[in-house]
């Protein structure tokens, strides 16, 4: 297991999800020093200006990207039953795949996996042909294209690990693995860790994140049953906090690496 902190370079978006903001190469200095092995971007497009001097600087990995600009800032969505809104969506997220890709990092889709609007079945199947193309690109990029189940109230399409996992199996594409985000799955699954066990062989991406979304030892989620079910896997990617920066960045960074060493590299 590696951990990473979010990084967010997009300011119009203040308030979301992430943990660090806004100076590229202030947020991974202060990812190095506190010991993270690598970051996670959000950013409004494929780039981050500065970025191959900075990993190298810090020594730290680029441990995903995030696509969800392409929902939250152009409403791009994989199920746009549109076919002209949906080939601009997937060029979107082959772009971020393009990016994550030199430097071996996956891109993951979120939000921009949108919603049905009553028909659930022929969103699917938009869905299915999206990420068979999608996953299929980012497999010979030689990275893996991670799928993010999100709770019911951000997505009507696949809310819980194991339903998005045969979704997942029933494709062509062998290119695709899935998110487990333990703030979503606190809303959707009955048990955590058993979850996260029976879908091991298809998890490449961890979020990691208390039941209010802030840093893991802010909330109440029960930590240690899902930190050993990762170490029994064993899970070999990046766990990364995608969580809220209360009260501030900088403490929120560092109650995470403390979280990280107590849980999970003790």
């Amino acid at each position: 297991m590696k951990s990473a902190v979010t990084i967010s370079l997009v300011p119009e978006l203040r308030g979301g999800p992430w943990i660090l903001w806004d100076d590229l190469a202030d947020s991974c200095r202060t990812a190095a020093e506190l010991g993270f092995d690598g970051v996670e971007l959000f950013t409004s497009g494929p780039s981050a200006e500065g970025l191959d001097e900075i990993l190298k600087e810090t020594g730290l990995s680029l441990a995903a990207v995030g696509t969800g600009a392409g929902k939250v800032m152009h409403g791009l969505t994989l199920v746009d039953p549109d076919p002209a809104q949906r080939k601009k969506a997937k060029e979107f997220v082959k772009s971020m795949i393009d990016f994550g890709a030199a430097h071996q990092a996956p891109a993951i889709i979120g939000s921009m996996q949108g919603m049905h609007d009553g028909d659930r079945d022929a969103s699917l199947k938009l869905l299915a042909e999206s990420l068979e193309e999608l996953g299929e690109y980012a497999h010979k990029h030689l990275v893996s294209l991670i799928y993010e189940p999100l709770n019911r109230y951000e997505t009507n399409l696949f809310n819980r690990l194991a339903e998005a996992a045969e979704f997942i199996e029933s494709l062509s594409t062998k290119g695709i693995l899935l998110l487990a985000d333990l703030f979503h799955m606190n809303i959707e699954e009955v048990d955590i860790a058993e979850a996260i066990r029976d879908v091991s062989e298809l998890i490449g991406h961890v979020h990691f994140a208390d039941t209010n979304r802030r840093a893991i030892g802010m909330g109440h989620l029960d930590v240690p049953p899902i930190a050993q079910a990762l170490k029994d896997i064993p899970y070999e990617y990046f766990v990364s906090a995608e969580a809220f920066y209360y009260p501030d960045p900088h403490f929120a960074a560092e109650q995470t690496i403390k979280s990280f060493k107590k849980y999970l590299f003790d």
